[in-house]
């Protein structure tokens, strides 16, 4: 059987309907058995896949966003342990939630499925939806989220399209427009529909994602053990690690954030809570912010510390500086030992900002970045 060619957006074939898409319906009956025979061999053994239990699939649904496998398996793992169901969930305090999510980032993700449990508890008596329309109702649940869940807990024939699938399906398909563009993703929406099967969405759909996490991997793509290369238009042009087609990405930025590390006579340092409607939403950090082109480093310190407390601090030692990188950006954090000048009165205390003991910090959510400062100031105060 060989591969198809590219689909074209003109010609008598468009308007066949068992023409629809890149493949005739003998080709695509066959993918559709070959890749449920290989999954079948070798699917890598997940907790979320042996279970139809709503809670948890929408929980590695989460989870797994913009997260690899192996980062995400012991969060979810501790997170069913403490919170084994939707109403136990709901139960938590977010700070503890965010806590325990913490090293995951993308935060977002936590608050919206909190919020979500939430509104499944008030609004629903703790009952999970069952359609791919009553999960598009919970806040943080987009349309492939709730495909995943429709499909696996459920089964209704919903095709889901993650950046695995668009892989396979841009390299099957032979798509040679821009991933980025909405028209593309609705052809590659309407080409993932076409394949999936109707009798084994669920069953599909994880076959789809496996393929391209394990064999369809976006560098050096193990074409030999695939069990739909025959009907890969990719392999057939001989590259195809040409595709998905994506448009060259800006240059990252790069910021420096300056911090202080404010400390009183009883050892507490002064820590602050982001607003949750912020990046980084309800997360403790050291009072500070990002330095100004052409600014000085410590100047910018002063400053930040003059904006957001209203008083000035005298800089001591220096912490050595830490690389982070976020999605679309990078930052190098500076942190300084700091005190208040003499003149200067202590920050006033309230729901969003606190005097915190090293060791009571680990107790607070902090960024990643952050908690590198909070652990380096537990060290030390075990050593004093």
């Amino acid at each position: 059987m060989s591969a198809p060619g590219p689909r074209t957006t003109d010609g008598p074939d468009e308007a066949r309907p068992d023409e629809a898409g890149p493949w005739p319906s003998s080709d695509l009956i066959a993918v559709r058995t070959e890749l449920s025979r290989w999954f079948e061999r070798n699917a890598r053994d997940l907790p979320w896949r042996t279970t139809r239990n709503p809670w948890h699939i929408w929980l590695s649904e989460v989870m797994l966003q913009q997260t690899r496998v192996d980062q995400g398996l012991p969060y979810f793992l501790a997170f069913i342990r403490e919170w084994p169901t939707v109403a136990d969930f709901a139960a938590a305090k977010l700070e503890y939630v965010l806590r325990k999510w913490e090293g995951l980032g993308y935060y977002a993700r936590a608050r919206n499925l909190h919020a979500a449990a939430r509104q499944v508890v008030r609004e629903r008596d703790g009952a999970l939806p069952s359609t791919y329309s009553e999960w598009l109702e919970l806040p943080g649940v987009g349309s492939y989220t709730a495909a995943a869940i429709a499909s696996l807990a459920h089964g209704e024939p919903r095709a889901v399209v993650d950046g695995n699938v668009i892989r396979v399906l841009t390299r099957l398909a032979g798509i040679p427009e821009d991933v980025t563009r909405s028209a593309t993703r609705k052809h590659l929406d309407d080409l993932a529909s076409r394949l999936l099967d109707p009798t084994r969405p669920g069953h599909h759909n994880e076959a789809m994602m496996e393929l391209g996490a394990t064999v369809c991997t976006p560098r050096n793509p193990r074409c030999g053990d695939c069990p739909v290369s025959f009907a890969c238009v990719g392999l057939s042009e001989g590259d195809p690690m040409r595709y998905p087609i994506k448009r060259k990405k800006d240059r990252v930025p790069h910021h420096d954030i300056v911090v202080a590390l404010i400390r009183d006579p009883e050892g507490r340092y002064f820590v602050q809570r982001r607003p949750e409607d912020a990046m980084l939403g309800g997360l403790w950090e050291f009072p500070g912010g990002k330095r100004k082109p052409g600014e000085d480093l410590e100047d910018a310190l002063r400053r930040e510390v003059r904006e957001e407390l209203d008083t000035d601090i005298e800089i001591g030692q220096p912490e050595p500086p830490i690389q982070h990188a976020y999605s679309h950006f990078r930052i190098t954090l500076h942190a300084w030992h700091c005190r208040l000048t003499d003149a200067s009165r202590p920050p006033r205390t309230d729901l969003r900002s606190a005097w915190s003991t090293p060791s009571e910090m680990e107790d607070l959510p902090f960024p990643r970045a952050n908690r590198h400062l909070t652990d380096r100031l537990v060290r030390k105060d075990m050593t004093d």
